[in-house]
């Protein structure tokens, strides 16, 4: 099958003019077979596959083309019989016109349908870029890389989300995951990103920041539910996982709401859980205990950070097993941002067969090396004062 996609358009392959020999060598072959083949042997009616194999690669035009020549093929193996105006060579020649036709229809529509393909995914590549901006490969002290997979078919965007924006000494973080599909999972993607990216710089503290996205979730729930949601709108939500990375130490600060934990890759294949103290998701009406908890670990040069969506965690393969994120990522903890997302976008979707079951969004941030690392323990001393640092690993595989 991967070879025919190949060949019919779906991927890389020779070109159409290498393809269009295929149904004239076959016109040619079953030709001169009838032509030798003794007299009750009749292989005219074959010729039709020649039109059939050109539409999945070429558009009506040459379609129409190969079957005007596969009818000249029709007639000229009955001329040579001597059988061109029999009543069975006139049926089987009518037979192949109308078929070509019908395949030429085909044709036409299959084209129409590729070219209204192209423009969805042209506007959705658009609305992609206008919500998930592209994160630079370095921003700061840290290298980025990115990966978005929507689980509709032909879809580019979800209900997942991503950005990233500096403050005057810091990188802010956001990854989260909108409940649902479809528009209003968008707009409200939409909606939130928008608020992160402005309330960044405007909230000096990673706590105050959430309490103004709670807000901002908590309005937009209030001003517009779509009607489809209007039995359940007490179930809208979405999970988040902001972090704050300051320039100047080797420290990363985290607040969760409901959202999954990092991994934390080290050299030599070491993989750690990270341990969080989540609050509810945003947006569920639950009135959050102030302050929230703020999680603090270290995050020294070389290590990386690879924040996810449920998308990830959940994906399964035919036999129900769930991807073995840590242990998969162990195998590639020496590898760069954009490498290392690589690499696991093929080996998640090697484990789904090829489609999940639901978007998934994948970050990779690198700290690189700085020159104030001697800050440390004095920075997480007083972190440790307004919330929890800790620098040991839950798990490590």
């Amino acid at each position: 099958m991967g070879i025919w996609n190949r060949f019919a358009g779906f991927g890389p392959g020779p070109s159409k003019h290498v393809l269009l020999a295929i149904p004239v060598l076959l016109v040619v072959v079953i030709t001169v077979i009838d032509i030798v083949a003794p007299a009750d042997v009749h292989l005219g009616p074959l010729l039709v596959i020649a039109p059939a194999i050109t539409a999945s690669f070429a558009g009506p035009r040459l379609t129409g083309a190969i079957g005007v020549l596969a009818l000249a093929a029709e007639a000229g193996i009955a001329l040579h019989d001597g059988i061109l105006f029999s009543r069975n060579v006139v049926v089987q020649m009518v037979a192949l016109a109308v078929l070509s036709l019908l395949i030429v229809g085909y044709s036409v529509v299959r084209e129409r349908h590729g070219r209204q393909l192209a423009q969805v995914r042209s506007v959705a590549e658009a609305a992609q870029h206008v919500l998930l901006w592209p994160l630079p490969s370095g921003i700061g002290p840290l290298r980025t890389a990115s990966v978005y997979l929507a689980a509709e078919d032909e879809a580019e965007i979800g209900g997942d989300l991503y950005a990233v924006t500096r403050t005057d000494d810091a990188t802010r973080v956001l990854i989260g995951d909108v409940r649902g599909k479809g528009l209003a999972a968008i707009g409200e993607a939409a909606l939130l990103l928008g608020a992160f990216r402005e309330a960044s710089h405007q909230h000096a503290d990673l706590t105050a920041l959430t309490d103004a996205l709670e807000q901002s979730v908590g309005r937009y729930h209030g001003e517009f539910t779509p009607p489809e949601d209007e039995a359940g709108a007490e179930e809208r939500f979405v999970t988040a996982l902001l972090l704050e990375i300051p320039d100047d130490a080797p420290l990363v600060k985290m607040t969760s709401c409901g959202h999954p934990a990092p991994l934390l890759l080290s050299p030599e294949h070491s993989v750690t859980a990270l341990r969080l103290h989540p609050a509810p998701p945003l947006g569920v009406g639950v009135l959050v205990p102030s302050p929230r908890t703020l999680d603090v670990f270290t995050f020294e040069v070389g290590e990386t950070l690879v924040l996810y969506t449920d998308g990830v965690m959940e994906a399964r393969n035919q036999s129900g097993d769930f991807y073995p994120f840590a242990e998969r990522a162990a195998q590639w903890t020496e590898c760069g941002p954009e490498p290392l997302l690589r690499h696991i976008r093929r080996d998640l979707l090697a484990h789904v067969g090829g489609r999940l079951g639901d978007d998934a969004a994948l970050i990779a941030l690198r700290r690189a090396p700085t020159h104030s690392g001697h800050h440390l323990a004095r920075l997480i001393r007083a972190e440790s004062s307004r919330g929890r640092v800790r620098d040991s690993p839950e798990r490590s595989f």
